[in-house]
């Protein structure tokens, strides 16, 4: 078991807990931050592998619960979710004092901790991610958000949990896709700051992505620790902890444009392939050397992730510049970047023009 503390500047410290097995202990790791009720929100596939383990656990703990379960995909990161899940929680009798428990990957825990933040103006929560990509990147740092047709995320609040329980066991049942999905999140860690912890992913380590419990482990408390460290001081994103939407302003423009169809390029492909949009845009303008790109695009590659344009499908160069001006980084209608000088060498660039990104674009296949 690891343990990785979070915060303790800007807002209330809370631990992440990784370890295997973690989820028939979760009745005592959660018994302290609740009074004996609680409500498990999940997904209709998550709730049907776990949510029977987890209500266990916290009966076996003397926690009472009920389980309510949300439309699995993308689509219920909405208003219309949004809503009947507030009525639910409303209808279960919920007061200020009780909490809730996302269990489920990152659209659950980014609806449940929006929900959380709103409900009686804010409600304790705790995250139990049950993917890759919500254990090493949305279950820690408080952002929750829904979708709107304009974007992704664009409308949310900063909400943290009281505690994240990360089981790598229950990585066991995730489809290839989605373990390769949470893989781009990981690699993404280290491309912004560790170029160590990056060889290891290219290395030895890349056996997480084939399921390896042990090397899963370790990117899991790797990843989280350098979130921690950056959120830790920058809740809020006004300066460092822009650097962890590294590939996110391509990859969420690419998303929008598909109407965030999961089937057709799930998140962690987005990100994946933004990334290596990030660097070829930086050694095309003399930021960072093209062989560093090429090693970035051989490594996310190998991975079974995407690498370029054309591998997500047909796109407007104009329109997918429109989505990165919507973009929440922007500023004053200005495009925001995040670039690299090399690997574990990201920063933030507010400086490049609509013009040389819209040239960039294209050169990268979009019309």
């Amino acid at each position: 078991m690891t343990i990785v503390s979070v915060g303790g500047g800007a807002f209330q410290p809370y631990d992440v807990i990784v370890a295997r097995g973690l989820l028939a202990d979760a009745g005592q790791k959660i018994g302290p931050f609740t009074r004996g009720r609680t409500v498990i929100v999940s997904d209709e596939t998550v709730a049907a592998l776990h949510g029977s383990a987890l209500q266990a656990s916290l009966g076996s703990a003397g926690i009472r619960s009920e389980v309510i379960t949300v439309p699995p995909g993308e689509a219920s990161k909405s208003f219309s979710e949004l809503e009947r899940l507030m009525d639910r929680l409303f209808a279960a009798g919920l007061d200020r004092k009780d909490t809730i428990v996302a269990l489920g990957g990152g659209v659950v825990g980014d609806l449940v901790g929006l929900a959380a933040a709103l409900y009686m103006r804010g409600i304790d929560f705790i995250q139990v991610p049950t993917t890759l990509l919500a254990q090493v990147d949305s279950s820690v740092g408080g952002k929750t958000a829904i979708d709107t047709p304009r974007g992704k995320n664009l409308v949310g609040a900063f909400h943290q949990p009281r505690l994240v329980l990360a089981d790598i066991d229950v990585l066991s049942t995730l489809p290839e896709r989605q373990l390769r999905s949470g893989w781009a999140e990981v690699l993404k860690h280290g491309l912004i700051c560790d170029p160590v912890f990056f060889d290891w992913l290219a290395g030895e380590g890349a056996a997480g992505v084939r399921g390896d419990p042990t090397s899963l482990a370790r990117a899991v408390v790797r990843s989280v620790e350098i979130k921690s460290a950056i959120v830790g001081t920058d809740e809020k994103e006004a300066g460092q902890r822009a650097l962890l939407n590294l590939g996110h302003t391509f990859g969420h423009a690419i998303e929008a444009e598909l109407g965030f169809d999961q089937a057709t390029l799930a998140h962690g492909e987005a990100v994946a392939l933004g990334c290596c949009m990030a660097f070829r845009y930086s050694a095309r303008h003399g930021i960072c050397a093209p062989e560093i790109a090429t090693r970035v695009e051989t490594v996310i590659a190998a991975s079974g992730l995407p690498i370029r344009l054309a591998e997500a499908g047909q796109f407007s160069a104009s329109s997918l510049l429109a989505r990165m001006a919507g973009d929440k980084k922007a500023e004053g209608g200005g495009l925001t970047l995040i670039l690299a000088r090399g690997i574990g060498q990201a920063f933030v660039s507010k400086t490049e023009g609509p013009e040389t990104v819209l040239a960039f674009l294209r050169e990268e296949g979009a019309a």
